[in-house]
């Protein structure tokens, strides 16, 4: 293709995000104008079906700084995804296609949800490992079922961002030789120039952390063509630095941090269409020419993907094709779920029920934070990624779980990320995404309370359990014994748009004494309950035990108790009010018992017997002794 031909549809792109942003009275133009000479060559070298936005041998392109929505709204609508002109008109209004930052599921093409910077680096790691993993399952040597690119656009900001230097960092030590980050360096961030907060030599960093480092004028078509086709065939991940103006091509405005998240102006968009030789009385306008080259990736998408189906269907590629299908099709009937009938830590009931869904589903894998002995998240015997199913993540809990994101959104996977339950402070923003995005990843959190004991208050979480059950979306299960744990996770199975996080002990909880089979998709059940009874006791994991004991007592004054255990939280609010009504009876006085800030309990309970300060290093007995998790403390509150 001809360089003008490429400068044409380059500011095609250009004026569409000039446009929307405009029409919108808000967003950002500047990235999308920077970037557009980029996206043009990368177009010709993306292997990509419009058609089928979900073809597994794709390529994957993540937009890391999200906030570029004119780039990507106008690349889907060239590309042929399903956007029509009047969804970019629509940018940033209710209810439209076109949301402020890309959203997965939202709009066709978007492979994953983007906005908090950085986490987009991490993202595409994941895509790029699961592929990896995926590949060293299905290929053989003489035959590749999986062989794409991931490519990644990022700017100054999401490398700022610390979770990128965790992310880059495995993607070195991993060598994911099919993961391009196209960095679109043009020295600029909303306050003004980089000089004011970053000085560092990226190149350097980058070629410490184990990656190929490519660099070019971001804007001349010949040097972009030349250091994408290197980066497609090296032996180590690459980055190419792309130096760049930003609001490339907007006049005045051209290398402006002004130009960042505020429209340019229809003075100042009217004369940069007049200098480019573009109509300056139209408004979303693409020429025949511009659609017609860039559509071509729909006709051409669809016979690679149409040449890849057939591949899979000879003789060479049969054995390839029945463990892929074994990935994309698991048999949760064939999990033998393990039985509990002693006292144990819920860290180790989990652990046991991991490797029996493993065993069982081939397409389920995971790792932890450095904390597998603790966790007890080893699939024993089950190998190390990427042939194995163990991933050692390193200590990088916020890249971990934005990783562990994308592997769930790369198509036949099942992934689950670990840490204690403490630094799950740190991979908040990617329990966010998961929770907004719907997306099954299963957290493990150990080490759930002041139960933690002599490693103290620095490690003993106190507000965590009311903060992600504050999280739409997203399910928090604190199972009292391994019998809870069985049914929560044949549960969360089964809730395929939605994270769910299992938060567990690292104490010893004994056997409850009702079989709880098929009474936890509600969330709570009545685990004890006397007739006439004037008191609720409500709690969750370790307190259930609590709860009972304090049943007992009180059951020795004459006193009728029914105690209420709530694995699921999120789930117990969702049922309807005669279901809520029959567990915890509205004629009695209610009360909630858990090691932790519980607030959250006051939508049911007249009191909460919780957490009001931070922990202390000690015992675990002593601790629940001293902050008044004991039958006499309790007692002392409720009569």
């Amino acid at each position: 293709m001809s360089n003008k031909m490429r400068q044409k549809m380059a500011d095609s792109i250009r004026f569409l995000a000039a446009d929307m942003v405009q029409s919108a009275n808000s967003g950002h133009p500047g990235a999308p104008m920077g970037l557009s000479d980029i996206a043009v060559v990368l177009s010709e070298h993306l292997n990509h079906n419009p058609k089928n936005p979900s073809w597994l041998n794709r390529d994957r392109v993540v937009f890391s700084g999200g906030h570029a929505t004119g780039l990507i709204y106008s690349l889907y609508y060239l590309w042929g995804y399903g956007l029509e002109i009047e969804d970019l008109k629509n940018f940033r209004q209710l209810d439209s296609k076109t949301p402020g930052h890309p959203e997965f599921g939202h709009t066709a093409g978007v492979e994953i949800t983007t906005g908090p910077l950085g986490q987009g680096i991490a993202n595409a790691v994941g895509f790029s490992m699961a592929s990896k993993f995926v590949g060293a399952q299905v290929n053989s040597e003489t035959a590749k079922v999986i062989d794409h690119k991931v490519y990644c656009l990022c700017g100054d900001g999401d490398l700022e961002e610390g979770i990128s230097y965790e992310a880059c960092s495995i993607a070195g030590h991993n060598k994911l030789d099919n993961l391009i980050l196209i960095y679109d360096s043009n020295r600029i961030t909303i306050e003004g120039s980089t000089d004011l907060s970053i000085s560092e030599n990226i190149r350097m960093r980058f070629e410490s952390q184990g990656w190929n480092v490519l660099e070019c004028d971001g804007h001349n078509f010949d040097e972009i063509d030349n250091v994408i086709t290197a980066a497609k065939v090296n032996s180590k991940p690459t980055i190419i630095i792309a130096n760049t103006l930003i609001a490339k091509g907007a006049g005045i405005m051209e290398g402006s941090h002004h130009a960042h998240g505020a429209p340019l102006g229809k003075d100042v968009i009217a004369q940069a269409k007049e200098d480019a030789g573009f109509p300056t009385n139209k408004t979303f306008y693409v020429d025949e020419d511009v659609m017609a080259r860039f559509r071509c990736a729909v006709e051409k998408g669809d016979l690679l993907e149409r040449e890849w189906i057939h591949s899979l269907k000879t003789l060479p590629l049969m054995e390839q094709n029945e463990a892929l299908s074994a990935l994309q099709n698991p048999d949760f009937s064939k999990i033998q779920w393990p039985s509990f009938d002693k006292a144990d830590a819920t860290r180790n009931t989990n652990g046991k029920i991991l490797n029996a869904i493993a065993k069982a589903l081939p397409n389920f894998l995971g790792g932890s934070a450095d904390l597998s002995p603790s966790n007890k998240t080893e699939l024993v015997d089950m190998g190390v990624y990427p042939k194995g199913r163990n991933i050692y993540f390193g200590i990088r809990e916020h890249a971990m779980a934005s990783i562990t994101n994308a592997i769930a959104l790369y198509g036949p996977l099942m992934p689950f990320s670990a840490t204690f339950f403490v630094f799950s402070d740190y991979l908040k923003p990617a329990a966010r995404i998961a929770a907004l995005t719907g997306i099954q990843q299963f957290f493990i959190w150990t080490h759930d309370s002041i139960g933690v004991g002599e490693d103290g208050p620095t490690h003993q979480p106190i507000e965590h359990l009311s903060q992600f059950r504050a999280l739409p979306n997203f399910y928090v299960w604190r199972p009292a014994d391994g019998a809870e744990n069985v049914e929560a996770w044949k549960t969360a199975l089964e809730m395929k748009k939605s994270p769910s996080a299992f938060v567990c002990s690292r104490q010893n909880l004994s056997v409850l004494p009702l079989p709880v089979k098929g009474i936890i998709s509600n969330g709570g059940y009545l685990l004890a309950s006397d007739e006439n009874a004037t008191i609720t006791l409500m709690a969750s994991g370790s307190e259930v035990e609590l709860a009972l004991k304090v049943k007992e007592a009180l059951n020795e004054k004459k006193v009728h108790v029914n105690v209420v255990s709530v694995p699921c939280y999120d789930l117990f609010i969702e049922q309807d009010k005669t279901y809520i009504d029959s567990i915890i009876k509205p004629n009695t006085k209610k009360i909630a018992i858990e090691a932790a800030r519980g607030l959250e309990w006051y939508r049911f309970a007249d009191e909460v017997i919780g957490m009001d300060t931070f922990g202390a290093s000690a015992p675990a007995d002593k601790l629940f002794a001293k902050f008044g998790f004991s039958v006499e403390g309790v007692l002392s509150k409720i009569i």
